[in-house]
C-alpha cells in the first residue's frame, strides 16, 4: 500500500537529462573520470553517490583500493537496507535493489531510438521460482523480434533452451540463455505447443523496433460495456503517435471505461507515464499533481512536480482498471499512484506490483557505460509513496499464460470486465489468487526472464 511521504533521508541532483534519457554531454555537476582507468573511474562513482545518491547519508562508503574492477566496488556502494525511515511509522528503508548500470550503447537505443537487441521471448521464470518441475511457460513476445518472426508463441512450453532442460533452468534460477551478447549470437528453443508435437526453434540475434504499445481494441462486458483496452509495454517516447490515436479512438466511440495493461511494463520516462494518466484522467486530473519528485538533502532544489494534463481535451473515463503484476514496476506503479492521489479509482487487477517508488537520472562516465543509481523518491498529489513491497491489486487474479492476452479469455481482461458490470472483484474458476509470495526484503527482478527494463527516468 502507499504511504505517505512525511520526510526525504535522501534524493538527487536533477541534472538535465540527456537528450535519450541517458549518456551525453557533461550537465555541470560530477564531472566524468579523468581517464577510463579502474581508478579514476571508481573515484568518480564515489563522488556520484556521495552527492547523488538517494541514501548516500546512510550507504557504506568502502574505500576503491579494495576492490580491483569497478562493477564490485558500485555493488560495494549499494545501500544494503535496515535504517528506520524518518518519519516512517516505524517503517524501514529497504535494500536497494533498484541500481544498476548497462552500456550507453544499450541504453540509448532503447530509450532513444525505441529498439533493442535479442530473441524477443520471454519466459514465466519469475512464477515458477524454486518450482523446478512446474512448466515453464512462453509469456511474452516482442512482436517484431526472432521468436514471433519464427512462430513461437504465448502459452507454449519451453523444454529446453540450448540443450539445457527447462528443469535446470528454473532450479538454478538461470535464463541468461534469453540475453544475448551481440548480434547473431543463436539461441535454440525446444517447445511444446498446447496440441502436437514438441518443435525446435534456431532463433537468431538481432536488432529490431519494440512495439510500446499492442492491442489496442474495444472489448464487451458480459453486461454490454463497452470498454477501451490497451497493451503499453514500454514508457519509452514511441508510444505517443499509437497512445494519442487510440486514445482519440476510443473517444469518438463514446468509451467509458478503460483498461490499462501494465503487467509488463517495467517502466521507463516520467513523461510518459503521466501522459498516459492524463489521458485517463481527463478533466479529473486537469492540472493537478501527478506526482513530486523529491532529491536528497544536497539536492532539494531539484525538487519537481509533473502536472496532469488534458491531451485529449475531453471529461477522461469514468473507471480506469490496471491489468498488474510482478513486472508492472517504477514508471506503471507510479501511474496507478498518480491517479489515486487525485481520487481516480485504479482498480488493480491482478498481483502485486514490483515495489520501486524510486527513480533514476541516469549518467554515462564517459568510458561505455550508464549508471542508474537510485536518484529521487516520487509521491503523488496525496504526498503517498514508499511502497517498497508493491501496489496490491483491488481484484487479485492469477494469470493463465495458456490464454493470449487481450483474449476474451484471459483471466484479468475477464475480471476487469465482471468488476466492470457489478462493481465487485468477480469469483473466477479455478486458481484464483496469485501465487502466495513474501513481499519483505523482495529480490531484485531484473527482467532476466525475458523482455523488461525496470526504470523510471526523468524526461
Amino acid at each position: 500500500m502507499t504511504t505517505p511521504r512525511r520526510s526525504t533521508a535522501a534524493a538527487f541532483v536533477l541534472t538535465t537529462l540527456l537528450a535519450a534519457c541517458g549518456g551525453g554531454d557533461y550537465d555541470g555537476g560530477n564531472p566524468p573520470p579523468l581517464t577510463c582507468s579502474v581508478a579514476d573511474q571508481q573515484s568518480w562513482l564515489s563522488s556520484y553517490f556521495n552527492d547523488n545518491y538517494l541514501w548516500y547519508a546512510i550507504s557504506p562508503k568502502p574505500s576503491p583500493s579494495s576492490f580491483s574492477n569497478v562493477d564490485a566496488y558500485f555493488d560495494a556502494l549499494l545501500y544494503g537496507g535496515g535504517d528506520l525511515i524518518p518519519g516512517g511509522g516505524g517503517a524501514r528503508w529497504p535494500s536497494d535493489r533498484y541500481s544498476g548500470h548497462q552500456s550507453t550503447a544499450s541504453f540509448n537505443q532503447f530509450f532513444g531510438d525505441g529498439q533493442t537487441m535479442g530473441y524477443g521471448l520471454a519466459v514465466a521464470g519469475l512464477e515458477v521460482t524454486g518450482q523446478p518441475t512446474a512448466p515453464l511457460y512462453v509469456r511474452y513476445l516482442e512482436p517484431n523480434g526472432p521468436a514471433a518472426l519464427a512462430g513461437i508463441q504465448r502459452g507454449e512450453r519451453v523444454i529446453s533452451l540450448n540443450g539445457r532442460p527447462a528443469s535446470d533452468i528454473i532450479a538454478a534460477n538461470d535464463f541468461s540463455a534469453l540475453t544475448a551478447s551481440s548480434t547473431g549470437d543463436r539461441l535454440t528453443v525446444v517447445v511444446r505447443p498446447p496440441v502436437g508435437a514438441d518443435r525446435t526453434v534456431v532463433l537468431t540475434a538481432t536488432t529490431y523496433a519494440l512495439t510500446p504499445l499492442q492491442n489496442n481494441k474495444v472489448v464487451l462486458s458480459p453486461g454490454g460495456k463497452k470498454m477501451g483496452y490497451l497493451f503499453v509495454k514500454d514508457m519509452i517516447s514511441q508510444v505517443d503517435s499509437p497512445l494519442s490515436a487510440s486514445m482519440a479512438d476510443f473517444k469518438s466511440q463514446g468509451i467509458n471505461e478503460l483498461v490499462l495493461d501494465l503487467r509488463y511494463n517495467g517502466g521507463g520516462l516520467v513523461s510518459v507515464g503521466a501522459k498516459l494518466a492524463s489521458y485517463a484522467a481527463g478533466t479529473r486530473g486537469s492540472s493537478q499533481v501527478y506526482t513530486t519528485l523529491l532529491y536528497n538533502d544536497k539536492q532539494q532544489a531539484s525538487n519537481q512536480t509533473t502536472l496532469f494534463s488534458n491531451p485529449n481535451n475531453w471529461t477522461g473515463f469514468s473507471k480506469v482498471y490496471v491489468l498488474m503484476g510482478e513486472r508492472t514496476c517504477s514508471a506503471s506503479e507510479q501511474v496507478i499512484n498518480g491517479l489515486r492521489g487525485v481520487g481516480i479509482n485504479a482498480v488493480g487487477i491482478g498481483d502485486t506490483s514490483c515495489g520501486k517508488p524510486v527513480g533514476f537520472l541516469p549518467r554515462d562516465n564517459a568510458c561505455g557505460t550508464t549508471y542508474s543509481v537510485v536518484n529521487f523518491e516520487g509521491v503523488n498529489a496525496r504526498n503517498e509513496g514508499r511502497y517498497f513491497d508493491g501496489l496490491a491489486p483491488t481484484c487479485p487474479v492469477a494469470e493463465d499464460f495458456t490464454k493470449p492476452t487481450a483474449n476474451p479469455d484471459d483471466p484479468l481482461l475477464v475480471a476487469a470486465a465482471a468488476h466492470a458490470d457489478t462493481g465487485s472483484c468477480p469469483i473466477l474458476a479455478g486458481r484464483e489468487q496469485p501465487q502466495a509470495r513474501s513481499v519483505t526484503q523482495r529480490a531484485r527482478y531484473n527482467g532476466a526472464d525475458g523482455a523488461e527494463r525496470t526504470g523510471m527516468t526523468v524526461r
